[in-house]
């Protein structure tokens, strides 16, 4: 009895640290960055409850006296009559008007312009994107490994995606075209993947800079284990494969309903809808439903975990990449209904047999009392206390608990703090690296944390601590900024894997 209590506390209980509730990362609008610091303090001053010492000083306070910082409805009720925002000068307003004017004066004289670029940020206020995202247009050549719909259909009034939830950065208009470097990489995987018996050896190292995206969906399922290296077996192997996970469906789908599996599939039909809510491919029912069906097989087939909030995140990286195999570009936008049945339960089926693969490695993060999120969290403490003792006994001053802001990156594999363009990038590596998703990820982790020890260092307080680490700005990562997050992870790796004792004080 005393067990059963203690798992419907773990499963149940809002308050305890590290449960999955909704979070608000690299996925969810974040508040302007030259606002966010002083605002949020601002208005912590006036309306929150008076903390001791004017702090929280535990996370059980802070969870107890503050409200959620991202409400929609507390922007209602800001008096912007106040003095903090300051008035316009007649001036600037009649000097920015007439500008305003000139330029929709300039427009109408060139209506030829490209419907592509009227979603593009003024001049004046251009996002500065990394130097890699120049390098992510695509070679129209390459339609020998794939059959795209050449005139994709997009939804009724296309929205523009917020640059955050942009899986690519192939969207932006007027891209240079590929260079002769990656021309070459491309060159190099082709000859890799059409050879009798691909080296996985070599392709694991030719895939750890990245993949490129004309071959990422076959590199993807060679380098999971899903596809044999003989190219002879391959087409025979995904037709079983295929054959066998719709076998799944109708033997177990239906049970679904029956009371042993109502709770599962309550909580999956729950978590979908919010599994990147500013993307529109992933509100489109028919993925919804694709979804349902991928987790609850998987969940059924496992039940020393069965299904865990955070699970439903992992599915949408091969989602995508193996829907980019039949889609030109803009796949945010993408209308699934376009594909032909075989098309999707090729996709579907793909998308399952790799996430399965990639969760055998990392199923204890998933059954009960998730002990290898615990045993990767402690691990990521420790590391931190060696490689930069500054910042772990900041953390330590204010009573911040790695647990409070790490469970997440190890339960969702950081799929919360960075874009999904980044995500992916990411899993480029993890899946060319050993025991890439289990073990490497530790050492990204770790790099990820230092990469903000500044901005750690400058926040004095618990709050102000946590809604940093829970709200990195990533929103403009690209391809550059994820290489040399790898790049310090594999020094870290390089350090301290195979020196358990190195720096220890």
């Amino acid at each position: 009895m005393a067990a059963e209590n203690s798992k419907q506390f773990w499963k149940r209980s809002a308050k305890l640290p590290g449960s999955i509730q909704p979070v608000y990362g690299a996925q969810h609008p974040p508040l302007d960055p030259r606002l966010t610091k002083n605002f949020i303090k601002e208005r912590s001053k006036v309306n929150a409850v008076p903390l001791k010492n004017k702090k929280a000083s535990s996370f059980h306070e802070f969870a107890r006296n503050t409200s959620d910082a991202w409400d929609i409805g507390d922007d209602e009720e800001e008096d912007f009559s106040s003095p903090s925002f300051q008035t316009l000068n007649s001036k600037v307003a009649l000097a920015t008007a007439a500008q305003v004017l000139e330029n929709h004066s300039k427009l109408r004289v060139r209506p030829e312009r490209s419907q592509s670029t009227t979603s593009e940020v003024p001049a004046s206020y251009k996002v500065i994107k990394s130097s890699s995202d120049a390098q992510l247009s695509r070679n129209s050549s390459d339609t020998c490994l794939r059959n795209p719909l050449h005139k994709q259909q997009s939804l009724p009034l296309r929205p523009i995606i917020p640059l955050v939830a942009r899986i690519s950065d192939q969207n932006a208009s007027g891209a240079p075209p590929m260079t002769v470097r990656e021309k070459t990489r491309l060159e190099k995987f082709r000859q890799l993947l059409s050879s009798h018996n691909t080296d996985l050896d070599e392709l694991r190292k030719c895939s750890w800079p990245g993949v490129p995206r004309e071959v990422r969906p076959v590199t993807w399922r060679l380098l999971s284990g899903y596809l044999p290296a003989n190219t002879e077996r391959r087409k025979l192997t995904l037709q079983r494969k295929r054959e066998e996970y719709f076998g799944f469906i109708e033997q177990y789908y239906d049970s679904r309903n029956e009371e042993h599996h109502q709770d599962t599939y309550r909580q999956i039909h729950i978590d979908i809808p919010r599994t990147n809510p500013l993307i529109p491919l992933f509100q489109q029912p028919l993925v919804q439903e694709i979804f349902e069906r991928i987790l609850f097989i998987w969940a059924i087939r496992h039940p020393a975990s069965g299904y865990v909030q955070g699970i439903n995140d992992l599915v949408t990286p091969f989602f995508v990449v193996f829907l980019s195999e039949y889609v030109e570009e803009d796949v945010e936008n993408f209308d699934v209904t376009n594909l032909s049945q075989d098309m999707l339960r090729s996709i579907e089926a793909d998308s399952f047999w790799c996430m399965s693969k990639l969760l055998d490695g990392i199923q204890d993060n998933y059954t009960f009392a998730q002990p290898g999120i615990q045993k990767k969290v402690k691990a990521l403490e420790e590391l931190v206390s060696r490689i930069d003792e500054q910042v772990h006994n900041h953390f330590r001053r204010y009573e911040v608990e790695y647990l409070q802001f790490a469970f997440r990156w190890m339960n969702n594999l950081l799929m919360r703090e960075l874009p999904l363009r980044c995500t992916i990038r990411l899993w480029d590596t993890y899946q060319s690296e050993p025991e890439g998703f289990s073990h490497f990820h530790l050492y990204v982790c770790a790099a990820f944390l230092i990469k903000w020890r500044k901005e750690i260092l400058d926040e004095e307080d618990f709050q102000g601590l946590l809604m940093l680490l829970q709200n990195l700005p990533t929103i403009h990562w690209g391809n550059e900024e994820i290489g040399l997050l790898l790049a310090e992870a594999y020094r870290l790796k390089y350090m301290f894997a195979d020196a358990p004792n190195h720096y220890r004080r």
